[in-house]
């Protein structure tokens, strides 16, 4: 072996790929093999030999301008990470990207390593450039320059880390099988198994329990929402209003809870009602379908959703309180697309079928004073380094009619029966008009709810409506805002998912030359 075989790190022989004939003139370091692994379309499944192709192939086929995104939002290589790494994780419809008036992938977060791919490797400074190159040529070949030591410890790290969550995984599962282990060896020990059996209508997924469906176990919550009589009378209604297109039907309950939309749907002539839910109060919704008697109508499953086998191939309803405060946070809209792209017959229900978001201004100063000023003087301390975290998170409170000072505007209309998942991404502008003198001190979000049948329902969660469990979504403003009668204040929602929790929401207002960033978590 010669000097300079010795001297070679093993990685970069690898990486190099299996080494050429001895006899080769060649000494192998003028170009290294790269993987060849092609390049995916941002948008689709399709792949191309180089990031060139593939941007002319997102520009022609998804009207997705790479250069102009770079213009309009005068992008570095930081956000050109950010960028690529936020449609991985969010998979948006590009018009969004395109038409948003602010890039919606400006969270640090998006800055984490993801899985490598060659769109990370691209030169993202020298696009619009002459000549502009990728690293990646047609032949599968790149220079030692663009495929650096240090590219190559960068890669390794990142590898490191993804083997590391892998591990965890893995790890996590051990424990699940573990504790499976101790349930059933505590079932198979209890006793008389003749009086100890699992009920024949429940089936459990044996899926992951997580912290959202662990929530819905305290009974507080179902206490809270079945007392909210907005809600509930609103789906009694909307049952009881339209009973003959009941009647007779197979009724899917996604999130059922307690049972009482499977039990208004069987008393109003289902046939069969399948319930599903995750949490463990669907055992307490068993004892409540037998002690009514409707045990032989409402069959209940306990598991997600998107892991269960229905006892129907197909449905002829679904119904769902899915919607979560600003109608988007912690809701279950992914599910309810989920069991509609699978179990719903073409003609079939969905109930509800549509929902809007709204807002509108609010001047409530002294509310504002405890919940944002009271940081100044605490005991007489000063914490105004509080201020900016405090205003960072979205309230959940009642706003009193009267502190109303502008119109409200609908933000985004959802239409259930055709929606997808990228539902709650969006970006809105707005016109809110003041209606009084007044101190803008907040912009307060709400949902509408709508039955859309042959006697309609509705119901609204606004500050103007009776109130619901749901109350009103507050985003206090970092400065307060002085308005005038007729007064017009024009500015931009933008809502996508957090990375760190999928059901949590980012949301970005801005008003004038004003930004403001807040996160429900």
């Amino acid at each position: 072996m010669s000097v300079e075989e010795e001297d070679c790190p093993p990685l970069l022989e690898t990486c190099a790929g299996e080494r050429g004939n001895e006899d080769d003139d060649s000494d192998g370091w003028d170009e290294m093999e790269v993987s060849g692994e092609q390049t995916t379309c941002l948008f689709c499944p399709l792949q191309f030999h180089t990031i060139a192709v593939a941007l002319d192939h997102c520009r022609s086929d998804h009207n997705f301008d790479l250069l102009s995104l770079k213009a309009k939002y005068d992008m570095d290589c930081y956000s050109y990470i950010k960028m690529i790494n936020y449609i991985r994780l969010q998979k948006p419809h590009p018009k969004i990207l395109t038409e948003s008036s602010v890039a919606l992938w400006e969270d640090d977060v998006y800055l984490k390593p993801g899985d490598m791919e060659t769109w990370l490797m691209y030169d993202f400074d020298d696009l619009g450039s002459a000549p502009s190159t990728p690293h990646y040529a047609i032949d599968g070949k790149a220079p030692i320059s663009n495929l650096s030591f240090s590219d190559l410890q960068r890669q390794i790290q990142e590898l490191t880390i993804q083997l590391k969550h892998k591990d965890m995984l893995l790890e996590n599962c051990h424990k699940d099988m573990e504790h499976m282990r101790k349930v059933t060896k505590t079932i198979v020990d209890s006793g008389d198994s003749l009086n100890k059996k699992i009920p024949n209508n429940v089936i459990s997924s044996g899926c992951d329990s997580s912290d959202y469906f662990n929530s819905y176990s305290h009974f507080g919550i179902h206490h809270d929402m079945l007392n909210d009589a907005v809600r509930t009378e609103g789906y009694r209604d909307a049952i009881y209003k339209n009973i003959k297109m009941f009647a007779g039907k197979i009724v899917l309950d996604v999130g059922c809870g307690t049972g009482i939309l499977s039990m208004f749907s069987a008393r109003a002539g289902a046939e069969k009602v399948i319930g599903v839910d995750q949490s463990e109060v669907l055992y307490k919704a068993m004892d409540i379908i037998r002690e009514n008697n409707l045990q032989d109508k409402i069959h209940l499953i306990k598991g997600q959703l998107e892991r269960v086998n229905l006892p129907e191939d197909k449905v002829d309803i679904i119904i769902s309180e899915w919607m979560g405060y600003f109608l988007l946070f912690e809701g279950m809209l992914d599910s309810v697309i989920h069991a509609r792209d699978t179990f719903l017959k073409p003609d079939g229900l969905i109930l509800p079928n549509r929902c809007n978001i709204s807002i509108v201004g609010v001047d409530d100063i002294d509310r504002y004073n405890k919940v944002v000023n009271f940081w100044d003087d605490v005991y007489g301390f000063s914490m105004k380094c509080m201020k900016s975290e405090v205003l960072r998170e979205a309230f959940v409170e009642i706003v009193p009619p009267e502190k109303v000072i502008t119109n409200s505007v609908i933000l985004t209309e959802i239409d259930i029966r055709t929606c997808d998942v990228n539902a709650c991404i969006f970006s809105s502008t707005f016109t809110l008009s003041a209606h009084k003198d007044g101190m803008l001190t907040a912009i307060a979000g709400y949902f509408d709810t709508f039955f859309d049948l042959e006697t309609e329902v509705r119901f609204s969660t606004g500050p103007h409506a009776t109130r619901t469990h749901w109350q009103q979504t507050l985003f206090y403003l970092p400065d307060t805002i002085v308005v005038k009668k007729g007064d017009r204040l024009e500015g931009t929602v933008s809502c996508t998912r957090l990375t760190k929790n999928v059901r949590g929401l980012s949301v970005t207002i801005t008003i004038g030359k004003n930004k403001y960033h807040y996160s429900l978590d």
